[in-house]
């Protein structure tokens, strides 16, 4: 009988014999083979994990921001933010505030790091969220976009709906045409027919713009152009789907970059309350170029900013998602 000796190794019964037991090759590719299919079943759950908790930070976000907007309202006679200002120091990103006030680069060519227009409309709130990072989409690498270093613009995260709030280009002196680009429901509250159901705020991974883009009405005075929602269907599904270099729809499967939540998008509405949508549903509430007609529009999707038309788009129904009644 083997006995155990003092540094608890177990011996045979003969002198110096010791007995030792080793993993065969064939238990060794077991336990490998558990591991990985334990780790195949595993990881996409913790991935999914992951998204989850982006998309419920993002929401949370962007029901923030929502909400500093209404606050805004409160304190501006239920208006909806639009200013335009040059502001020394003000620069989303803080590595660029080191950078000398010059008003003539403020105003007229760039960089535009200190301008306070709608493509850093997240200054026209800033008193409410006093946060930078609330901005910051959790699944997108906004550094990834030149804007963020050149002009401290942030791009690819929440886009505002412009046509609800309207905007200036009173900065510029010298600029006259479309300095006023009003809302045409006015850039009021009370003036929103459908709360609950009018689009705020939206997803938006986009480099070149951080806000829905206007039709802005051409047939009035050269300094005061009505903005109108660039909402046409075509033009929003190339924001989603894979397209070609001519623009054109290659897949019927939408772009995991550009819609990171599972083919889902976050909105956020005129009555404070934020919710997922399916694409779907959001090209669903949009009316197509035929329901929604225009003189002209951008070649390609939905453009960079504002699109000046021959006069106002017309429409036939109600389209609760843009407002349109």
């Amino acid at each position: 009988m083997g006995s155990r000796t003092g540094c608890g190794i177990l011996t045979s019964m003969f002198p110096g014999e010791i007995m030792k037991r080793a993993f065969t090759l064939i238990e060794l590719l077991v336990v490998i083979a558990i591991i990985a299919i334990l780790a195949a079943i595993l990881f996409p759950v913790f991935a999914q994990a992951k998204t989850a908790a982006k998309k419920a930070a993002s929401i949370s976000n962007q029901k923030q921001i929502g909400l500093a907007i209404i606050q805004y309202q409160a304190d501006a006679d239920d208006l909806f933010p639009r200013n335009d200002d040059c502001v020394a120091g003000s620069s989303l990103n803080s590595d660029l505030n080191s950078t000398p006030f010059n008003l003539g680069a403020c105003i007229g060519g760039g960089p535009y790091m200190y301008r306070m227009n709608h493509y850093a409309w997240q200054k026209w709130i800033m008193p409410y969220t006093k946060s930078v990072p609330l901005f910051f989409h959790p699944a997108v690498d906004y550094k990834q976009f030149p804007n963020w270093s050149n002009n401290g613009e942030l791009m690819g995260s929440y886009a505002i709906n412009l046509a609800l709030t309207g905007a200036l280009n009173v900065a510029n002196p010298a600029t006259v045409n479309n300095r006023y680009r009003d809302s045409w429901r006015g850039g009021s509250a009370t003036a929103i027919v459908f709360p609950a159901q009018a689009m705020l705020l939206m997803e938006l991974v986009d480099p070149t713009v951080n806000f829905a883009p206007v039709f802005l009405d051409g047939s009035g005075a050269a300094d005061r152009k009505t903005a109108y929602p660039m909402a046409i269907r075509e033009a929003w599904a190339v924001k989603f789907y894979p397209t070609d270099s001519s623009c054109n729809i290659t897949s019927n499967t939408i772009d995991a970059a550009r819609v990171p939540f599972n083919n889902n998008i976050n909105l956020s509405y005129c009555d404070g309350h934020t919710k997922t949508s399916s694409v779907g549903a959001f090209l669903g509430n949009t009316p197509t170029a035929a329901q929604y007609q225009v003189s002209s529009r951008p070649a390609c999707g939905i453009g960079t900013g504002s699109w000046t038309a021959g006069g106002k788009p017309v429409w036939t129904q109600p389209w609760p998602m843009w407002d349109l009644d």
